[in-house]
């Protein structure tokens, strides 16, 4: 049977990549993100092999997330993998001068955001009892790092849900699993930075970090294991990363 995706943050970084390499595999896209034109394009690029549809919201919108996606066309409405791959960072303040206003985009987006859309798509899994949840988590889940208070909070945030979500859909033909990734080169760091092109380059000099690409293949590794088999929590990094503050660069 032919399998429906929604991605959200899907017009660009890791988001991009996955529904690139999906629709190469044939499955049809609900793609998710807050630049309607970005996400026209992609959806144009995309749409010659599979079919594609595109949700214009913001994650952190909670009336919007549920009215998007309770709203999606019949031949839509059969949701069976969700990427909940919507996140950002803001800011690499010690937690005594951190902008609170970063405070509120990082908590909204990384973890309310997940929540919300998650709450809209999972019923219907649970209905038909069958559906593979994958939430994008980060190293910074599992270790805190100077500056990272906040933003490490919010992922360590995403492995309890992903932990919780697990259990509580045990038995219900669900499948529920977490990608941390590390250092991957996307605009990541120019979003934390706040547009300094210079300083977030600087983040990936030196050494080679991971692709979106890289990502996107690992999280098609976890869609095409068999129906028993069931990816809980995978961490991946570059070679020459060890941890959050141990990074090789030459």
């Amino acid at each position: 049977m032919k399998r429906t995706a929604i991605i959200t943050g899907a017009t660009s970084g890791i988001g991009k990549a996955t529904a690139i390499l999906l629709a190469k595999q044939g499955i049809d896209l609900i793609l998710c993100g807050r630049r309607k034109e970005k996400l026209q394009a992609l959806a144009d690029q995309l749409s010659k092999g599979v079919r594609v549809h595109t949700l214009n919201f913001d994650v952190r919108d909670k009336t919007a997330v549920f009215k998007n996606i309770n709203s999606l066309p019949h031949s839509f409405s059969r949701i069976d993998i969700l990427i909940n791959n919507a996140g950002n960072a803001h800011g690499l303040d010690p937690i005594q001068e951190g902008n609170t206003d970063d405070w509120d985009a990082m908590m909204d987006i990384n973890v309310k955001g997940l929540l919300y859309v998650s709450r809209a798509v999972i019923p219907g899994m649970i209905e038909r009892k069958n559906g593979h949840v994958i939430n994008i988590g980060s190293t910074a889940g599992k270790e805190v790092y100077p500056g990272g208070n906040v933003y490490c909070a919010s992922k360590f945030a995403v492995d309890a849900i992903n932990q919780g979500m697990r259990i509580d859909l045990n038995g219900k033909g669900i499948r529920v699993g977490a990608i941390n990734p590390g250092l991957v080169e996307t605009a990541f760091s120019e979003v934390r930075f706040k547009g300094d092109a210079e300083r977030a380059k600087k983040v990936y000099q030196g050494y080679t970090p991971l692709q979106a690409e890289d990502i996107a293949e690992i999280i098609w590794f976890a869609l095409s294991r068999p129906p028993h088999v069931n990816i809980a929590d995978l961490t991946v990094m570059c070679l020459d990363q060890a941890s959050s503050t141990i990074v090789n660069k030459t």
